[in-house]
């Protein structure tokens, strides 16, 4: 009698996102294949059970590296669950004919809302404000900061499904709202209503809020550093809830200590966690566990979306949200 497929779950040790019974995957994959979970800091932690597996569903922060990936004896895809898919070399994984698939749009309203609600704190200043009024203040010690929206300029760096979502609302709450993305084709500001800057220094010029929405990769890897940060008009605002290395963290640190930056909301952080009590006491910064895309129903959805994935892996179909080119 034939062994089942096995569909492993490598889940990251330091902060485990699924259940232990892995009962959303299950429910999809049926009896099509063994579906089961394991706790790992990276590829460094696969056991041979997990190098066997047909197909990997990979959370976030768990590295799988050329290595790691020359081990793998029958699998087929490895679906990254979530949007970005840097934290495996899809270059490695193409050279040995495995599929690297992710989740592109199931937090799509999640992060927009997210950085929305970063941008809102810093532009309205309600930590500080809440941390006054629990002094038992009242002076509104913050009021220099406080900003009119409709004044302000929201820079979008990245106009994919999320960035466009971002651009959306923060249009709606009155921004004059601009973008940069050299990969978009012509014509998707007209159809949005929004401004396209051709360069990314141009964008910079004239941002009161900066926001982030690119993927990760060698283009974009300190795109934000400390000459990005210096072309920011004094008392910008940086948002980032796309990949944390997009901005490089010892410039955006100092560029807040300094006083030039007026804040960062940072979902999001090179070398997450923040590693030092220093960093994190850093003024104007606002830090969130790297949890834009959380909801009850995203993660649903993700992880639908994942296993549905995961379930043409091991049965042979198409597969979908393929990212490094291999189909077979």
């Amino acid at each position: 009698m034939t062994a089942k497929p096995l569909v492993a779950i490598i889940d990251w040790i330091q902060s485990p996102q699924g259940d232990e019974a892995s009962s959303i995957e299950c429910a999809v994959i049926g009896d099509a294949a063994e579906v089961r979970r394991y706790l790992c800091e990276g590829d460094a932690d696969f056991d041979d059970e997990i190098r066997g597996a047909d197909a990997l569903i990979v959370w976030h922060n768990a590295p799988v590296t050329a290595d790691g990936l020359s081990h793998l004896r029958n699998c087929r895809a490895i679906i990254r669950n979530g949007v970005g898919f840097d934290s495996v070399d899809v270059a490695a994984a193409a050279r040995l004919g495995i599929a690297v698939c992710n989740v592109p749009d199931y937090g799509t309203e999640e992060v927009a809302d997210h950085a929305i609600a970063l941008a809102l704190a810093l532009c309205r200043q309600l930590f500080p404000l809440d941390a006054e009024a629990k002094r038992l203040g009242w002076a509104i010690e913050v009021g220099p900061r406080l900003r009119r929206l409709r004044e302000l300029t929201f820079g979008i760096v990245g106009l994919g499904r999320i960035g466009t979502a971002a651009a959306l609302r923060a249009k709606a709450l009155g921004f004059r709202v601009i973008f940069h993305d050299p990969y978009l084709s012509n014509g998707s500001d007209k159809a949005i209503g929004i401004t396209r800057c051709r360069s990314l220094e141009e964008l910079l010029d004239q941002c009161d809020v900066l926001s982030l929405h690119c993927p990760l990769n060698e283009e974009t890897r300190h795109l934000i550093d400390e000459r990005a940060l210096a072309r920011l008009k004094p008392g910008a605002f940086v948002v980032n809830t796309a990949r944390g290395a997009v901005i490089h963290k010892e410039a955006i640190l100092a560029a807040l200590r300094s006083g030039h930056l007026g804040g960062a909301g940072l979902d999001v952080v090179e070398d997450e966690p923040l590693r030092t009590p220093e960093d994190a006491a850093t003024p104007n910064l606002i830090v969130t566990c790297h949890a834009a895309f959380c909801s009850v129903e995203s993660k649903i959805e993700m992880r639908t979306t994942s296993a549905r994935i995961a379930l043409a892996a091991v049965t042979g179909a198409s597969l979908e949200n393929v990212v490094n080119g291999v189909v077979s």
